[in-house]
């Protein structure tokens, strides 16, 4: 294979990812160590691993685990994943190690709105990155589960609505051609959840009859919508049950975009199938009218919900442009759920590598939202614990952080670099607070100066950085980041005192307020409308014992995007709150953060097009 051949100026991503030499999947799965019988070809250059590939690894010591990250986001975008892809490009093709870069999927939202696709940029990049951006299957296959859910809500009230509870449990409940009548997985977790034990359906009572058929759902309560992958917002309020055939059954739901579901949060925290399997069931979709809630196994659908994502569970094996492995599985967004690639991409990823190894995962956006959520919500779930990470910012960010105007902010200013540093340090400081060593990445572009480029390693390191380098991985590829590499090799060696925030026994406000204060610098946390209550309903339901996973803007430690660098002295709101209780956290939602993206005056698929000969252009 050839060594990357670098261009000045920078060719287009889409160009670079066109012109790239590339192994064939079988020949990336030989070389990455894998069996005939744990991958998958899923098209020339893309494929899945198997699971079993975890059993027959089972012994094998873990590689070293590097997260990276970022400062508050900014429009200019600070390069985390591209970071990441610099990183491993450099640890495995220029240093000779043993690597993986473990992505999520990306939402074709952001790709054909505002922020284009998420494959990297530059000479450090996931290729084919139409493919990647464009093509993976996985979103879909979520979004048909979590639709199937909803059409299973509104299914079971409309039945329920005029049917006779013997007529209902006879449609249930049919008989086999024996005469036999028999009860599903989800049927029988249902009698236990009520604590019917009978031999024989034919056994029940009419009164158990009544409690097994009657989910008497109280649509005031349902907090399940349906989902699609395209940013819209004109699905966030609509009205469902108009037509004549629903029998006059109306009511207001919406839509969110697909990578902002439970289902897809589940995907990214499960361990194995059968773990997959029992969140799935584990849904809370809304409450009865008795105030208890309503699960996806009492619908009777969780069963086939997994089915559709038997193959989704399985990771997408890709690669960079420098050949270096890159597993592509989930996607939750970080400001709207947690933000992190799969426990099982990661684990899969560390077993390959073994110990002298190494594996590079991103948390989305700022340190605030992703990190936060990776430590406290995936490495509790996980049991993995990191040894470094990695902190991503640029210049140009620092500057308007700094206060400095956009149109200002790539000329050289020494005052609005030093003064936006405050944002990084709050980071370096909340990433300290979690025990593991930070290394922060200058993310360098051509028009920065070796004076503020200094400004910056002194600032990170007097917040207590391990080390601060500045790296040209966009412009050189792996060769760009070998700094940041040696730098992260030398973080994974050091002593590891690696500690979650706050213990899952405290309340539910204690853990938001700590959150809150700790990590975003909040004087106090605002309860608005029904939270109060809800948060009450949950402990009363056993869901207390959970982490948190806050919904807020990326582009503030606050909840407002126009305070940006350090703000402090105001009041977190908390204005609404849901329980994933399959995905195992609890929702709080504050400020003006949506669930279901807008698209901008000018969105990217203006740009998006394809020639004769069936090459795309315009994406990035």
């Amino acid at each position: 294979m050839k060594k990357l051949e670098i261009k000045t100026p920078t060719p287009t991503d889409i160009e670079i990812s066109q012109s790239s030499e590339l192994l064939t999947i079988e020949e990336l799965s030989k070389e990455i160590g894998l069996l005939s019988n744990e991958y998958e070809i899923h098209g020339k250059y893309r494929g899945k691993i198997t699971l079993e590939v975890l059993e027959r690894l089972k012994n094998q010591e873990n590689g070293n685990y590097v997260l990276v990250t970022g400062i508050n986001p900014t429009s200019f975008g600070e390069g985390k994943t591209t970071t990441s892809l610099g990183l491993s490009q450099s640890l495995g093709a220029h240093l000779n190690k043993k690597v993986f870069t473990c992505l999520r999927c990306p939402s074709r939202g952001p790709t054909f709105g505002i922020k284009g696709g998420a494959s990297g940029g530059g000479y450090s990049l996931v290729v084919p990155m139409d493919e990647f951006n464009l093509f993976l299957p996985d979103i879909d296959a979520v979004s048909i589960a979590n639709n199937l859910c909803a059409a299973a809500i509104d299914t079971r009230m409309f039945h329920e609505s005029y049917q006779k509870d013997i007529d209902l449990f006879n449609r249930l409940c049919p008989k086999d051609k024996n005469g036999n009548r028999l009860f599903t997985k989800s049927m029988l977790i249902r009698l236990k959840k009520l604590g019917i034990e009978k031999q024989k359906p034919e056994d029940l009572t009419d009164l158990e009859i009544n409690q097994f058929c009657r989910l008497n759902i109280d649509p005031q309560t349902i907090t399940w919508k349906r989902v699609v992958d395209v940013s819209d917002r004109y699905l966030r309020k609509i009205t469902v049950g108009q037509s004549q055939t629903e029998k006059g059954r109306i009511r207001e739901t919406g839509f969110d975009i697909a990578v902002a579901s439970e289902v897809m949060a589940i995907l990214a925290l499960a361990n194995s199938l059968q773990d997959l399997r029992e969140r799935i069931g584990r849904i809370v979709v809304a409450r009865d009218k008795d105030s208890r809630p309503v699960t996806t196994e009492d619908l009777g659908v969780a069963g086939a919900m997994t089915v559709l994502l038997k193959d989704v569970i399985k990771p997408n094996l890709m690669q960079t442009i420098e050949k270096t492995p890159v597993l592509v599985h989930s996607g939750p967004f970080a400001n709207i759920a947690h933000g992190n690639s799969s426990i099982i991409a990661d684990k899969i990823a560390l077993k390959l590598v073994g110990k002298d190894g190494y594996v590079v995962t991103e948390a989305g956006f700022g340190a605030d939202c992703g990190a936060e959520k990776f430590f406290n919500i995936k490495c509790r779930s996980s049991g993995l614990t990191p040894n470094c990470c990695v902190i991503v910012c640029s210049l140009r960010a620092l500057k308007t952080h700094g206060g400095i105007p956009l149109s200002e902010c790539k000329k050289p200013n020494i005052e609005g670099v030093i003064k936006g540093c405050s944002n990084l340090k709050q980071h370096i400081e909340n990433i300290s607070k979690f025990g593991i060593p930070t290394v922060v990445c200058i993310n360098q572009f051509i028009n920065d100066t070796d004076e503020e480029i200094a400004a910056v390693i002194t600032e990170a390191k007097k917040a207590g950085a391990f080390d601060a380098v500045s790296s040209t991985h966009y412009a050189r590829g792996g060769e760009g980041a070998i700094q940041l590499a040696t730098s992260v090799i030398e973080a994974c060696q050091m002593k590891n005192n690696f500690k979650f925030l706050y213990e899952l026994n405290l309340p539910i406000k204690s853990k938001i307020e700590i959150i809150a204060k700790e990590i975003y610098r909040a004087d106090s946390v605002k309860y608005e409308g029904t939270t109060e209550e809800d948060i009450e309903n949950f402990e009363k339901n056993g869901f207390g014992n959970l982490p948190i996973c806050i919904a807020k803007t990326q582009y503030s430690f606050s909840h407002d995007p126009k305070l940006l660098g350090t703000p402090n002295g105001f009041v977190f709101p908390i204005r609404e709150i849901r329980a994933s209780i399959g995905a195992g956290f609890i929702f709080p939602i504050s400020g003006d953060i949506s669930t279901m993206p807008g698209l901008p005056t000018r969105p990217a698929y203006y740009d998006i097009d394809i020639d004769e000969k069936g090459n795309i252009t315009g994406l990035f």
